[in-house]
Protein backbone atom coordinates (compact mmCIF):
# COMPACT_ATOMS: atom_id res chain seq x y z
CA UNK A 1 0.00 0.00 0.00
CA UNK A 2 1.56 3.27 -1.16
CA UNK A 3 -1.16 5.84 -0.43
CA UNK A 4 -0.49 8.11 2.54
CA UNK A 5 -3.30 10.40 3.67
CA UNK A 6 -2.15 13.00 6.15
CA UNK A 7 -3.26 16.34 7.50
CA UNK A 8 -0.86 18.09 5.10
CA UNK A 9 -2.11 16.41 1.93
CA UNK A 10 -2.15 13.11 0.12
CA UNK A 11 0.74 11.30 -1.55
CA UNK A 12 1.25 7.96 -3.15
CA UNK A 13 2.58 6.02 -6.08
CA UNK A 14 0.91 6.34 -9.45
CA UNK A 15 -1.20 3.43 -10.72
CA UNK A 16 -2.61 0.34 -9.05
CA UNK A 17 -5.85 0.00 -7.12
CA UNK A 18 -8.09 2.74 -5.73
CA UNK A 19 -7.38 3.56 -2.05
CA UNK A 20 -4.09 1.64 -2.25
CA UNK A 21 -2.16 3.96 -4.57
CA UNK A 22 -2.53 7.46 -6.00
CA UNK A 23 -5.02 6.61 -8.77
CA UNK A 24 -7.06 9.11 -10.80
CA UNK A 25 -10.07 8.42 -8.56
CA UNK A 26 -8.04 9.18 -5.43
CA UNK A 27 -6.78 12.44 -6.96
CA UNK A 28 -10.33 13.51 -7.85
CA UNK A 29 -11.68 12.58 -4.42
CA UNK A 30 -9.03 14.51 -2.54
CA UNK A 31 -9.20 17.56 -4.82
CA UNK A 32 -12.99 17.49 -4.33
CA UNK A 33 -12.55 17.34 -0.56
CA UNK A 34 -10.19 20.32 -0.44
CA UNK A 35 -12.35 22.39 -2.80
CA UNK A 36 -15.46 21.56 -0.78
CA UNK A 37 -13.68 22.43 2.47
CA UNK A 38 -12.76 25.85 1.04
CA UNK A 39 -16.34 26.44 -0.08
CA UNK A 40 -17.62 25.53 3.38
CA UNK A 41 -15.22 27.93 5.07
CA UNK A 42 -15.32 30.97 2.77
CA UNK A 43 -18.13 33.50 2.82
CA UNK A 44 -17.94 34.28 -0.88
CA UNK A 45 -19.32 32.82 -4.08
CA UNK A 46 -16.41 32.90 -6.52
CA UNK A 47 -13.39 31.05 -5.20
CA UNK A 48 -10.00 30.97 -6.93
CA UNK A 49 -7.23 28.44 -6.42
CA UNK A 50 -3.63 28.63 -7.65
CA UNK A 51 -2.01 25.38 -8.74
CA UNK A 52 1.49 24.51 -9.88
CA UNK A 53 3.51 21.34 -10.31
CA UNK A 54 7.03 20.00 -10.36
CA UNK A 55 8.31 18.25 -13.48
CA UNK A 56 7.70 14.64 -12.50
CA UNK A 57 6.30 12.43 -15.27
CA UNK A 58 2.79 12.10 -13.80
CA UNK A 59 2.46 15.84 -13.20
CA UNK A 60 0.51 16.73 -16.35
CA UNK A 61 -2.02 13.97 -15.75
CA UNK A 62 -2.53 14.83 -12.09
CA UNK A 63 -2.76 18.52 -13.01
CA UNK A 64 -5.55 17.81 -15.50
CA UNK A 65 -7.50 15.78 -12.94
CA UNK A 66 -7.17 18.40 -10.20
CA UNK A 67 -8.00 21.31 -12.51
CA UNK A 68 -11.12 19.66 -13.95
CA UNK A 69 -12.31 18.62 -10.49
CA UNK A 70 -12.00 22.13 -9.09
CA UNK A 71 -13.81 23.59 -12.09
CA UNK A 72 -16.48 20.94 -11.59
CA UNK A 73 -17.02 22.30 -8.09
CA UNK A 74 -17.42 25.80 -9.51
CA UNK A 75 -13.96 26.97 -8.40
CA UNK A 76 -11.78 29.14 -10.66
CA UNK A 77 -8.26 27.87 -11.32
CA UNK A 78 -5.08 29.82 -12.02
CA UNK A 79 -2.56 27.32 -13.37
CA UNK A 80 1.12 28.25 -13.07
CA UNK A 81 2.13 25.09 -14.94
CA UNK A 82 5.68 23.96 -14.16
CA UNK A 83 6.49 25.75 -10.93
CA UNK A 84 8.05 25.36 -7.49
CA UNK A 85 6.52 24.96 -4.07
CA UNK A 86 7.73 28.40 -2.89
CA UNK A 87 6.57 30.08 -6.12
CA UNK A 88 3.02 28.78 -5.65
CA UNK A 89 3.18 29.92 -2.02
CA UNK A 90 4.20 33.42 -3.13
CA UNK A 91 1.58 33.61 -5.88
CA UNK A 92 -1.47 32.68 -3.75
CA UNK A 93 -1.51 36.01 -1.82
CA UNK A 94 -0.07 37.86 -4.82
CA UNK A 95 -3.22 36.95 -6.80
CA UNK A 96 -5.57 37.31 -3.81
CA UNK A 97 -6.50 33.66 -4.25
CA UNK A 98 -8.39 31.61 -1.69
CA UNK A 99 -5.86 28.80 -1.55
CA UNK A 100 -3.48 26.69 -3.56
CA UNK A 101 -2.48 23.15 -4.43
CA UNK A 102 1.09 22.11 -5.18
CA UNK A 103 1.43 18.90 -7.17
CA UNK A 104 4.72 17.39 -6.00
CA UNK A 105 6.04 14.48 -4.01
CA UNK A 106 9.03 16.61 -3.03
CA UNK A 107 12.15 14.41 -2.65
CA UNK A 108 10.33 11.12 -3.34
CA UNK A 109 11.28 9.09 -6.46
CA UNK A 110 9.54 9.51 -9.82
CA UNK A 111 6.73 7.01 -9.22
CA UNK A 112 5.36 9.20 -6.42
CA UNK A 113 3.20 12.30 -6.62
CA UNK A 114 1.17 14.31 -4.11
CA UNK A 115 -1.27 17.13 -3.50
CA UNK A 116 -0.03 19.67 -0.94
CA UNK A 117 -2.65 22.11 0.31
CA UNK A 118 -2.30 25.84 0.95
CA UNK A 119 -4.56 28.41 2.65
CA UNK A 120 -5.20 31.94 1.40
CA UNK A 121 -1.88 33.13 2.88
CA UNK A 122 0.00 30.65 0.72
CA UNK A 123 0.89 28.60 3.80
CA UNK A 124 0.24 24.92 4.48
CA UNK A 125 -3.15 24.36 6.08
CA UNK A 126 -3.22 23.56 9.79
CA UNK A 127 -3.50 20.09 11.24
CA UNK A 128 -7.07 20.80 12.33
CA UNK A 129 -8.04 21.96 8.84
CA UNK A 130 -6.29 18.98 7.27
CA UNK A 131 -8.29 16.61 9.47
CA UNK A 132 -11.52 18.25 8.25
CA UNK A 133 -10.45 17.75 4.62
CA UNK A 134 -9.70 14.08 5.31
CA UNK A 135 -13.16 13.61 6.82
CA UNK A 136 -14.81 15.15 3.76
CA UNK A 137 -12.79 12.85 1.51
CA UNK A 138 -13.73 9.81 3.57
CA UNK A 139 -17.44 10.67 3.46
CA UNK A 140 -17.32 11.77 -0.21
CA UNK A 141 -19.53 14.66 0.81
CA UNK A 142 -19.31 16.69 -2.40
CA UNK A 143 -21.79 18.80 -4.36
CA UNK A 144 -20.66 19.67 -7.89
CA UNK A 145 -21.68 22.77 -9.84
CA UNK A 146 -24.29 22.89 -12.58
CA UNK A 147 -23.19 23.70 -16.11
CA UNK A 148 -23.65 27.48 -15.90
CA UNK A 149 -21.63 27.65 -12.68
CA UNK A 150 -18.49 25.75 -13.66
CA UNK A 151 -15.22 27.34 -12.64
CA UNK A 152 -13.05 29.35 -15.04
CA UNK A 153 -9.53 28.36 -16.02
CA UNK A 154 -6.53 30.54 -16.84
CA UNK A 155 -2.78 30.08 -17.06
CA UNK A 156 -0.04 32.39 -15.79
CA UNK A 157 3.57 32.30 -16.96
CA UNK A 158 4.93 35.11 -14.77
CA UNK A 159 5.18 33.23 -11.46
CA UNK A 160 8.96 32.90 -11.51
CA UNK A 161 9.41 36.54 -12.59
CA UNK A 162 7.29 37.82 -9.71
CA UNK A 163 8.95 35.51 -7.18
CA UNK A 164 12.47 36.47 -8.29
CA UNK A 165 11.69 40.19 -8.33
CA UNK A 166 10.43 40.03 -4.75
CA UNK A 167 13.70 38.34 -3.73
CA UNK A 168 15.85 40.94 -5.52
CA UNK A 169 13.95 43.73 -3.76
CA UNK A 170 14.70 42.39 -0.27
CA UNK A 171 17.00 44.78 1.64
CA UNK A 172 19.01 41.79 2.88
CA UNK A 173 19.86 40.63 -0.66
CA UNK A 174 22.83 42.68 -1.85
CA UNK A 175 22.70 42.31 -5.62
CA UNK A 176 25.70 44.55 -6.29
CA UNK A 177 27.92 42.76 -3.75
CA UNK A 178 27.13 39.43 -5.42
CA UNK A 179 27.69 40.81 -8.92
CA UNK A 180 31.07 42.21 -7.90
CA UNK A 181 32.29 38.73 -6.96
CA UNK A 182 31.54 37.22 -10.39
CA UNK A 183 30.72 33.87 -8.82
CA UNK A 184 30.63 30.69 -10.88
CA UNK A 185 28.29 27.95 -9.64
CA UNK A 186 27.18 24.51 -10.76
CA UNK A 187 23.46 23.78 -10.40
CA UNK A 188 21.97 20.29 -10.08
CA UNK A 189 18.17 20.56 -10.40
CA UNK A 190 17.49 16.81 -10.79
CA UNK A 191 15.68 17.49 -14.11
CA UNK A 192 12.83 19.33 -12.39
CA UNK A 193 11.67 22.92 -11.99
CA UNK A 194 14.76 24.18 -10.18
CA UNK A 195 16.35 24.07 -13.62
CA UNK A 196 14.00 26.76 -14.94
CA UNK A 197 13.58 28.88 -11.79
CA UNK A 198 17.04 29.20 -10.24
CA UNK A 199 19.11 30.07 -13.36
CA UNK A 200 17.07 33.25 -14.05
CA UNK A 201 17.66 34.32 -10.44
CA UNK A 202 21.39 33.62 -10.63
CA UNK A 203 21.72 35.46 -13.93
CA UNK A 204 20.10 38.56 -12.41
CA UNK A 205 22.68 38.30 -9.63
CA UNK A 206 25.52 38.26 -12.17
CA UNK A 207 26.42 34.64 -11.43
CA UNK A 208 27.77 32.30 -14.12
CA UNK A 209 25.71 29.09 -14.09
CA UNK A 210 26.94 25.67 -15.17
CA UNK A 211 23.80 23.57 -15.57
CA UNK A 212 23.66 19.91 -14.58
CA UNK A 213 20.36 18.03 -14.94
CA UNK A 214 18.38 21.22 -15.50
CA UNK A 215 15.95 20.03 -18.23
CA UNK A 216 12.49 19.66 -16.62
CA UNK A 217 11.79 16.21 -18.05
CA UNK A 218 10.89 14.55 -14.75
CA UNK A 219 13.37 11.75 -15.44
CA UNK A 220 15.43 12.08 -12.27
CA UNK A 221 19.07 11.12 -13.03
CA UNK A 222 19.68 10.13 -9.42
CA UNK A 223 17.70 9.77 -6.21
CA UNK A 224 16.13 13.23 -5.88
CA UNK A 225 16.76 13.61 -2.15
CA UNK A 226 19.77 16.00 -1.91
CA UNK A 227 21.98 13.78 0.26
CA UNK A 228 25.74 13.22 -0.09
CA UNK A 229 25.42 9.67 -1.43
CA UNK A 230 23.34 10.90 -4.39
CA UNK A 231 25.51 13.86 -5.43
CA UNK A 232 28.74 12.45 -6.79
CA UNK A 233 28.22 14.00 -10.25
CA UNK A 234 27.94 17.60 -9.08
CA UNK A 235 30.79 17.22 -6.59
CA UNK A 236 33.06 16.16 -9.46
CA UNK A 237 31.77 18.87 -11.81
CA UNK A 238 32.36 21.65 -9.27
CA UNK A 239 36.03 20.66 -9.13
CA UNK A 240 36.33 20.21 -12.91
CA UNK A 241 34.78 23.62 -13.61
CA UNK A 242 36.79 25.29 -10.83
CA UNK A 243 33.47 26.70 -9.63
CA UNK A 244 33.03 28.69 -6.44
CA UNK A 245 30.30 26.34 -5.25
CA UNK A 246 27.56 23.90 -6.19
CA UNK A 247 23.83 24.30 -5.61
CA UNK A 248 21.47 21.33 -5.32
CA UNK A 249 17.69 21.42 -4.98
CA UNK A 250 15.00 18.77 -4.75
CA UNK A 251 12.21 18.45 -7.40
CA UNK A 252 9.94 21.13 -5.89
CA UNK A 253 12.78 23.46 -4.85
CA UNK A 254 12.09 23.81 -1.13
CA UNK A 255 15.27 22.03 0.04
CA UNK A 256 18.70 23.56 -0.60
CA UNK A 257 22.02 21.72 -0.32
CA UNK A 258 25.40 23.29 -1.07
CA UNK A 259 28.78 22.01 -2.28
CA UNK A 260 32.02 23.84 -1.49
CA UNK A 261 34.71 24.73 -4.03
CA UNK A 262 36.57 21.50 -3.23
CA UNK A 263 33.60 19.37 -4.21
CA UNK A 264 32.72 18.57 -0.60
CA UNK A 265 29.26 18.78 0.95
CA UNK A 266 28.64 21.96 2.94
CA UNK A 267 26.22 19.92 5.06
CA UNK A 268 22.48 20.09 4.61
CA UNK A 269 22.04 21.14 8.25
CA UNK A 270 24.39 24.08 7.67
CA UNK A 271 22.42 25.77 4.88
CA UNK A 272 20.11 27.24 7.53
CA UNK A 273 23.01 27.87 9.91
CA UNK A 274 24.90 29.99 7.36
CA UNK A 275 21.85 32.03 6.33
CA UNK A 276 20.97 32.62 10.00
CA UNK A 277 24.56 33.70 10.70
CA UNK A 278 24.26 36.38 8.02
CA UNK A 279 20.81 37.63 9.05
CA UNK A 280 21.39 37.64 12.83
CA UNK A 281 24.70 39.43 12.35
CA UNK A 282 22.71 42.33 10.93
CA UNK A 283 19.60 42.10 13.13
CA UNK A 284 19.40 40.51 16.58
CA UNK A 285 16.33 38.37 16.92
CA UNK A 286 15.07 34.82 17.11
CA UNK A 287 16.01 31.74 15.09
CA UNK A 288 13.78 28.67 14.93
CA UNK A 289 14.31 25.09 13.78
CA UNK A 290 12.78 21.78 14.78
CA UNK A 291 13.89 19.48 17.58
CA UNK A 292 15.73 17.14 15.20
CA UNK A 293 17.85 19.90 13.65
CA UNK A 294 21.46 20.67 14.47
CA UNK A 295 22.56 22.41 17.66
CA UNK A 296 24.80 24.57 15.44
CA UNK A 297 21.91 26.98 14.82
CA UNK A 298 21.54 27.54 18.57
CA UNK A 299 25.29 28.15 18.86
CA UNK A 300 25.33 30.68 16.01
CA UNK A 301 22.33 32.51 17.45
CA UNK A 302 24.15 32.83 20.78
CA UNK A 303 27.20 34.39 19.12
CA UNK A 304 24.94 37.17 17.85
CA UNK A 305 23.15 37.70 21.20
CA UNK A 306 20.04 36.20 19.67
CA UNK A 307 17.60 33.58 20.91
CA UNK A 308 16.93 30.09 19.62
CA UNK A 309 13.83 27.96 20.03
CA UNK A 310 12.93 24.49 18.72
CA UNK A 311 9.51 23.37 17.49
CA UNK A 312 8.00 19.96 16.92
CA UNK A 313 9.08 18.37 13.63
CA UNK A 314 7.10 19.54 10.58
CA UNK A 315 7.04 22.76 8.58
CA UNK A 316 3.65 23.83 9.95
CA UNK A 317 5.01 23.56 13.50
CA UNK A 318 8.15 25.54 12.63
CA UNK A 319 6.04 28.30 11.04
CA UNK A 320 3.66 28.48 14.01
CA UNK A 321 6.56 28.94 16.45
CA UNK A 322 8.21 31.48 14.13
CA UNK A 323 5.04 33.57 14.19
CA UNK A 324 4.70 33.21 17.97
CA UNK A 325 8.30 34.35 18.55
CA UNK A 326 8.39 36.84 15.65
CA UNK A 327 11.48 35.06 14.35
CA UNK A 328 13.98 36.63 11.95
CA UNK A 329 14.78 33.27 10.34
CA UNK A 330 13.70 29.68 10.65
CA UNK A 331 13.57 26.39 8.86
CA UNK A 332 14.48 22.76 9.05
CA UNK A 333 17.79 20.93 9.04
CA UNK A 334 17.02 19.29 5.70
CA UNK A 335 18.05 22.48 3.88
CA UNK A 336 14.70 24.23 4.27
CA UNK A 337 15.02 28.03 4.61
CA UNK A 338 11.98 29.98 5.84
CA UNK A 339 12.46 33.75 5.59
CA UNK A 340 9.33 35.56 6.82
CA UNK A 341 10.25 38.86 5.14
CA UNK A 342 9.26 37.08 1.91
CA UNK A 343 6.80 34.38 3.02
CA UNK A 344 6.31 31.61 5.57
CA UNK A 345 7.44 28.63 3.53
CA UNK A 346 10.65 26.76 2.74
CA UNK A 347 12.23 28.52 -0.21
CA UNK A 348 15.47 27.54 -1.95
CA UNK A 349 15.46 30.60 -4.20
CA UNK A 350 15.60 33.09 -1.35
CA UNK A 351 18.04 30.77 0.40
CA UNK A 352 20.41 30.98 -2.60
CA UNK A 353 20.22 34.79 -2.70
CA UNK A 354 20.83 35.17 1.04
CA UNK A 355 23.70 32.67 1.07
CA UNK A 356 25.43 34.35 -1.89
CA UNK A 357 25.08 37.73 -0.17
CA UNK A 358 26.67 36.26 2.97
CA UNK A 359 29.47 34.66 0.93
CA UNK A 360 30.17 37.90 -0.91
CA UNK A 361 30.29 40.02 2.24
CA UNK A 362 32.43 37.58 4.22
CA UNK A 363 34.99 37.48 1.40
CA UNK A 364 35.72 33.81 2.08
CA UNK A 365 35.52 30.60 0.13
CA UNK A 366 32.61 28.29 0.88
CA UNK A 367 34.92 25.84 2.68
CA UNK A 368 36.37 28.65 4.81
CA UNK A 369 32.85 29.76 5.70
CA UNK A 370 31.90 26.22 6.72
CA UNK A 371 35.05 25.83 8.83
CA UNK A 372 33.91 28.76 10.96
CA UNK A 373 30.83 26.92 12.25
CA UNK A 374 30.69 24.37 15.06
CA UNK A 375 31.38 20.85 13.76
CA UNK A 376 28.53 18.54 14.66
CA UNK A 377 27.68 15.09 13.29
CA UNK A 378 24.24 13.54 13.21
CA UNK A 379 23.03 9.96 13.43
CA UNK A 380 19.65 8.61 12.38
CA UNK A 381 18.54 5.14 13.42
CA UNK A 382 15.34 3.33 14.36
CA UNK A 383 14.21 0.49 16.55
CA UNK A 384 11.42 -1.75 15.32
CA UNK A 385 8.96 -2.97 17.93
CA UNK A 386 6.21 -5.55 17.97
CA UNK A 387 2.67 -4.16 17.40
CA UNK A 388 1.45 -4.98 20.90
CA UNK A 389 4.03 -2.73 22.59
CA UNK A 390 2.66 0.58 23.88
CA UNK A 391 5.15 3.02 22.34
CA UNK A 392 3.84 6.02 24.28
CA UNK A 393 4.24 4.20 27.60
CA UNK A 394 7.74 3.15 26.55
CA UNK A 395 8.73 6.76 25.85
CA UNK A 396 7.44 7.74 29.30
CA UNK A 397 9.76 5.11 30.80
CA UNK A 398 12.70 6.58 28.84
CA UNK A 399 11.78 10.05 30.08
CA UNK A 400 11.77 8.78 33.67
CA UNK A 401 15.16 7.10 33.19
CA UNK A 402 16.72 10.44 32.22
CA UNK A 403 14.64 12.71 34.46
CA UNK A 404 17.73 14.51 35.76
CA UNK A 405 18.73 15.65 32.27
CA UNK A 406 17.37 18.53 30.16
CA UNK A 407 14.28 16.96 28.56
CA UNK A 408 11.74 18.24 26.03
CA UNK A 409 8.46 16.39 25.37
CA UNK A 410 7.15 18.80 22.73
CA UNK A 411 7.56 16.08 20.10
CA UNK A 412 8.40 12.65 21.46
CA UNK A 413 11.29 12.79 23.93
CA UNK A 414 14.45 14.85 23.37
CA UNK A 415 17.27 14.56 25.90
CA UNK A 416 19.89 17.30 25.83
CA UNK A 417 23.20 16.30 27.38
CA UNK A 418 26.13 18.69 27.79
CA UNK A 419 27.95 17.68 24.58
CA UNK A 420 25.28 15.84 22.59
CA UNK A 421 21.57 15.04 22.33
CA UNK A 422 19.19 12.25 21.40
CA UNK A 423 15.64 12.68 20.08
CA UNK A 424 13.11 9.83 20.10
CA UNK A 425 9.95 10.05 17.98
CA UNK A 426 7.38 7.37 17.37
CA UNK A 427 6.18 6.64 13.85
CA UNK A 428 2.53 7.39 13.16
CA UNK A 429 2.19 4.50 10.72
CA UNK A 430 4.19 1.59 12.17
CA UNK A 431 5.57 0.31 15.52
CA UNK A 432 8.89 2.10 15.21
CA UNK A 433 10.78 4.61 17.32
CA UNK A 434 13.00 6.88 15.24
CA UNK A 435 16.22 7.89 16.98
CA UNK A 436 18.08 11.08 16.03
CA UNK A 437 21.39 11.97 17.64
CA UNK A 438 24.06 14.65 17.38
CA UNK A 439 27.60 14.78 18.75
CA UNK A 440 31.10 16.07 17.99
CA UNK A 441 31.97 12.97 15.93
CA UNK A 442 30.05 10.52 13.75
CA UNK A 443 31.26 7.61 15.88
CA UNK A 444 29.91 9.22 19.04
CA UNK A 445 26.58 10.10 17.40
CA UNK A 446 26.14 6.50 16.26
CA UNK A 447 27.17 5.12 19.66
CA UNK A 448 24.61 7.30 21.47
CA UNK A 449 21.91 5.90 19.18
CA UNK A 450 23.07 2.30 19.73
CA UNK A 451 23.19 2.83 23.50
CA UNK A 452 19.67 4.24 23.44
CA UNK A 453 18.42 1.25 21.44
CA UNK A 454 19.85 -1.05 24.14
CA UNK A 455 18.26 1.07 26.87
CA UNK A 456 14.86 0.87 25.15
CA UNK A 457 15.16 -2.92 24.82
CA UNK A 458 15.94 -3.19 28.52
CA UNK A 459 12.77 -1.23 29.35
CA UNK A 460 10.43 -3.39 27.25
Amino acid sequence: MSLIKSISGIRGTIGGKVNDNLTPLDVVKFASAFGTWLQNNKNKKDLTLVIGRDARISGAMVNSLVTATLQGLGINVVDLGLSTTPTVEVMVPELNADGGIILTASHNPKQWNALKLLNDKGEFISGENGAEVLTLAENEDFNYAEVDDLGKYETREDGFDIHIQKILELPTVDVEAIKAKKFKVVLDAVNSTGGISIPPLLEKLGVEVVKLYCEPTGHFPHNPEPLKEHLGDICELVKKEKADMGIVVDPDVDRLALIDEKGEMFGEEYTLVAVADYLLKNKNGVAISNLSSSRALRDVAKTHDSEYFASAVGEVNVVNLMKEKNAVIGGEGNGGIIYPELHYGRDSLVGVALFLTHLAKENKTVSELRAGYPAYFMGKKKIELTPEIDVDALLVKVQDEFKNEDISTVDGVKIDFADNWVHLRKSNTEPIIRIYTEAFSQEEADKIADDMIEKIRSLI
